[in-house]
């Protein structure tokens, strides 16, 4: 179980990107109370955890009444991790991230005077809860049935998620912590070890579809 977690936890860990968010969250909040800051954090994190945890237990119905089998979903969902994994070492996630973060900030400077709800997108959706966290929390409860081992699943995604939530409500003094060059080598990393699992779980899916 220790194991499970540990895959779960690094998992997630890469996908949501506590570290990478936390910077985002700073700028799309600058000038914003401290208030209003702390209840962007705690709703945006608690949306992304119902999404999460409706696709959790409703991702098996859902591709039962598409149609579509679970070593398919492996393979795709192997197939958008790597994805994800290609644009950490590259660095294009962080500057899709950093273009989203610049449209918010221009539509909140455009609304002066009020400031803007931006819990559900684009901080839940797709910051935090994004394609590929929804894709690893889905492959994560196809293979493991018993439930002991899903909520050791769902141990690692909350842990990050707690992470997430400490990201934002420390946004500011950890942006300047950590640094660019900090955030840029956990990013590549981390990167590296999500292509890995990436691979594993496309392995898994080839061998499930042809028998192997």
């Amino acid at each position: 179980m220790l194991e499970l977690f540990l895959a779960a936890f690094v998992t997630f860990f890469v996908v949501i990107d506590p570290p990478g968010v936390a910077p985002l969250f700073a700028s799309m909040t600058e000038g914003t109370s401290a208030a209003w800051r702390r209840k962007m954090a705690f709703k945006s994190v608690g949306v992304a955890t119902a999404v999460l945890l409706g696709f959790a237990f409703g991702g098996q119905w859902l591709l039962s009444k598409l149609g579509v089998s679970l070593h398919a979903f492996k393979l795709a969902g192997g197939v958008l991790l790597f994805l994800i994994a290609v644009d950490m070492l590259f660095e294009k996630r962080t500057e899709r991230r950093a273009e989203r973060t610049e449209m918010v900030v221009e539509e909140r400077a455009a609304h002066t005077g009020r400031f803007e709800d931006i819990s559900v997108f684009p901080l839940a959706i797709p910051l935090i809860a994004g394609p590929g966290c929804i894709a690893t929390i889905m492959l994560y409860f196809a293979q493991t049935t018993e439930p002991l081992a899903q909520l050791v699943v769902l141990g690692g995604a909350a842990a990050n998620l707690l992470l997430t939530l400490i990201g934002f409500l420390l946004a500011g003094p950890l942006t300047k912590l950590m640094g660019a060059t900090v955030a840029a080598m956990i990013t590549r990393i981390f990167g590296i070890i999500l292509a890995a699992l990436a691979a594993q779980f496309i392995v898994d899916g080839v061998k499930g579809a042809f028998g192997i």
